[in-house]
């Protein structure tokens, strides 16, 4: 049963770009996260939080290009486009967000989702279907948000019922946005907020439901650093910081 719950969000300050997202899913598949650190030639390093088996999900890389994922049902595979775990590896093999645009773009992505990418100089969201992809722009405010339906149309995609909470959450994100900044410490504050608990941004099992929050991460895409809690943000099990390896060439200035 579809039961996806991320919320995640792209945020442009004034001097870099904030990446930021709650990982929601089966309290099981904890024990399955990693951190992956990719080192390659001619393309960025990489340094994600994944699954053991995935090679392509939510985190950065050394060109400052970062990706984050949000589940959307709808009908639909495009058996001759990019599955979404490889169309988030093919952004974080990306050096920008428009190399990384223009690649799905190409290829086209197999199934319902949505991909935020982004770099030091802004975001852009992708609704992706078996159909098409339909682009999301930054706010005036430099903001991004998503959760778990389509905010765009997708003629001839049929989207199934939507999980109860992505419009509430939704909102709220952009309700707590309005009063906070962009910044590292304040969107890690976001990402704690228990409105609407359980089903709540910071989401957490019930008698009737098995998914809560099992990772948060916060970006900064111009320094190439990520900021991850293991666990509920409000209660983490361990701290990560994701960094990608710098080739000697590449700097953060």
């Amino acid at each position: 049963m579809f039961s996806d719950g991320c919320t995640a969000l792209s945020w442009k300050g004034e001097t870099t770009n904030f990446l930021a997202q709650n990982w929601d899913w089966q309290q099981e598949q904890k024990g399955n996260l990693i951190r992956l650190r990719i080192k390659q030639q001619d393309k960025p390093n990489i340094d994600m939080i994944t699954e053991a088996g995935i090679i392509g999900k939510i985190g950065l890389n050394s060109a400052g290009v970062g990706v984050c994922l949000n589940a959307v049902r709808a009908r639909g595979v495009g058996f001759v486009r990019l599955p979404c775990h490889l169309a988030l590896r093919r952004c974080l093999d990306s050096k920008s967000r428009r190399e990384a645009v223009a690649a799905l773009q190409r290829a086209g992505v197999a199934s319902s989702c949505h991909i935020l990418v982004a770099d030091p100089d802004g975001g852009i969201g992708l609704e992706c279907s078996s159909e098409d992809i339909v682009l999301l722009p930054m706010s005036e405010e430099g903001l991004i948000t998503h959760t778990n339906h389509f905010l765009k149309e997708h003629p001839g995609v049929e989207e199934n019922v939507q999980f109860k909470d992505t419009q509430p959450r939704l909102e709220r994100i952009a309700e707590l946005a309005k009063a906070a900044k962009p910044d590292l410490e304040p969107i890690r504050k976001l990402l704690e907020d228990e409105n609407g608990f359980p089903a709540s941004i910071n989401r957490q099992i019930t008698d009737d439901s098995t998914i809560a929050t099992l990772f948060s991460i916060v970006m900064n895409l111009k320094e190439r650093f990520a900021d991850v809690r293991l666990g509920r943000p409000s209660e983490p099990e361990e701290k990560v910081k994701l960094q990608p390896h710098m080739p000697k060439h590449e700097h953060t200035s």
